[in-house]
Order: structure tokens, then sequence, then C-alpha cells
């Protein structure tokens, strides 16, 4: 570990440690996994953020539960299969599911820099929600990106369009502060993938990114894991070196091992399940492997 990877590392536990629980009586939560500024948590999300303190994340990335894993079928690998994914994912009714997601967004708000951004992925099961919380909670909303997945699942019950895109909220804190925004990396970002996007032209709201292809789920796979050629693009418009970016629901990691894979950015991963905690944890190793290989 370099001086710089140990002052990093340091930052980010002094994050953890010095935020003050809300809960009453406050118990002790140490990092499941810990190494070179890359930190993992096996708790709920409130538990831990409760624990960061205030203006001390420069991005966070979301992915939250759908909230509609309720027996019905989908599209996996040519398959029927049921679209369950797990208690987490289950809706507990609308007003619950708001109040949900109004706790963890408005836990965001507060562990936010003054100059820093949250996204928000999700689906019409839960964007808009998330939407009308950010706007009531005195969040400005920069962008809303449609990611098209040119390569998304069928509908098998054919009673509606195929659902082949998701929808990124981007807002930052404070309206009068000034976000990141590296513009010129965006407009020279010439992805041969992504249809939509002009060689050395503006970036547009419209993303054709394919889901995670295999190569990204060697040690398992998360139900709703996002491709690493999303979240790199997504960090490195909207943050600069040394920054602490946050992931209250870690999943499969994508956030994390992009964060790796760019450099020079710090990771805070939360996650209930330790399978999918593992999951990142095998992730991290494989390229911190790769990595030390290519020095030899």
């Amino acid at each position: 570990m370099n001086k710089l990877n140990a002052i990093l590392q340091g930052d980010c536990i002094e994050v953890i440690k010095t935020g003050i629980s809300k809960n009453t009586v406050q118990r002790s939560i140490c990092p499941y996994f810990e190494e070179n500024g890359f930190l993992l948590y096996n708790d709920d999300c409130l538990e831990v953020m409760n624990r960061i303190a205030t203006n001390t994340i420069d991005m966070i990335f979301a992915d939250p539960p759908y909230m509609l894993s309720n027996d019905g079928i989908t599209c996996q690998a040519g398959k029927m299969v049921k679209v369950n994914k797990g208690d987490w994912d289950k809706s507990k009714g609308f007003d619950k599911d708001v109040k949900f997601h109004e706790a963890w967004i408005g836990e965001c708000r507060r562990i936010l820099k003054p100059e820093g951004t949250i996204w928000i992925s999700g689906t019409n099961h839960n964007i808009f929600q998330c939407g009308y919380l950010l706007q009531k909670l005195n969040y400005h909303i920069l962008n809303d990106i449609t990611w098209y997945k040119p390569n998304a699942a069928p509908n098998l019950a054919c009673t509606t369009f195929a659902h082949s895109h998701e929808t990124l909220l981007w807002a930052k804190k404070d309206k009068k502060s000034k976000h990141i925004f590296n513009y010129e990396l965006m407009k020279h970002w010439n992805d041969l993938d992504d249809k939509f996007k002009n060689t050395d032209k503006q970036m547009r709201s419209v993303w054709a990114i394919n889901t995670s292809p295999k190569s990204e789920k060697e040690f398992g796979k998360h139900p709703t894991q996002k491709p690493l050629d999303l979240l790199k693009r997504i960090i490195i418009a909207s943050t600069n070196e040394n920054a602490i970016i946050l992931d209250p629901f870690n999943g499969g990691g994508t956030t994390g091992i992009a964060c790796k894979l760019i450099g020079n950015r710090n990771y805070i991963g939360i996650d209930t399940e330790q399978e999918y905690l593992d999951l990142t944890v095998n992730r991290y190793n494989k390229i911190s492997m790769e990595a030390c290989l290519s020095y030899e």
C-alpha cells in the first residue's frame, strides 16, 4: 500500500468512525472487508449511513430494490423464470415502500458534500417514487438518463411493450453549489458500441449500453447487476480523483469494481446479503491479482 492509498483508506475509515448514530444505543459496526480505500459493510444501509459524518461523501450511486418480487415471470438465458429476487425486493405496500425510499434518500442528502451528487437507477416500478422524493427533499435534478439496453430480455407475457431501458436520475444536493461534471471527457467518450454517441460531440441523455456480459459474472451474479461500462461512465463523468463514492445497495459490487479499475477513488459499499459481498470481494481480488501480475 503506498502512502496515498494509506491516506485515502484512512479518510474512508475516519468518515465512518466520526459519524454519530441516530439510534439511542449505538452498536459497533465493523467493515466486512477493508483494503486500500475499499470498504464493504454487511448491514442495513441506514445503520451504516447513520454513522457517516455529515457532508463527507462526493458521489452516491444507488440501485435500490425495485419491489417487484411478486411471483411474476421473466426471461433469463432464454428460459422462463420467476421474477422473485429475494425478501429484500418484496413490496410492503405503497406507503411503506415510499417511506423506505424517503429514509435512505434523506440520509444520502445529509452525508453528501454540498457539491455532491447522487445517481439513482430504477424502472417504472420505483423510479417515479424516487424522483418525487428527490424533489421533496430539496435535491436539484440535473438529468434523467435513459439507459437503453440493446440486448434486453424479451417480454414473455406479451401483454406490454418489452422493457428495454432503465432510468437514471442524476441530482445534486444543493442547487447553488457547483457540482462535478467532466464535460470534455464525456464529449470525447467515443464508445463505438453506443449508437447514440456521436464522435466528439456532446454526450446526450440516451445511452446504449448492453447488460452485464458473462465475463462480469465469473464469480456469480446479482439479479439486478449493472454493467461495468455503465458505472465507469457515471463515475468518470461526475467525480474527480480522491473522491469518496458510496453505494448503499452494493449488490454485485459493480460500483466498487469500477472505482478500482478507474483508480484513485475510494469506495464504501453496503449490503445486507453476505453472498453478494463475497461476490464483490472475489471480483476485487481478481483485479488486484491481475494488477500485481502486470507489474512483474
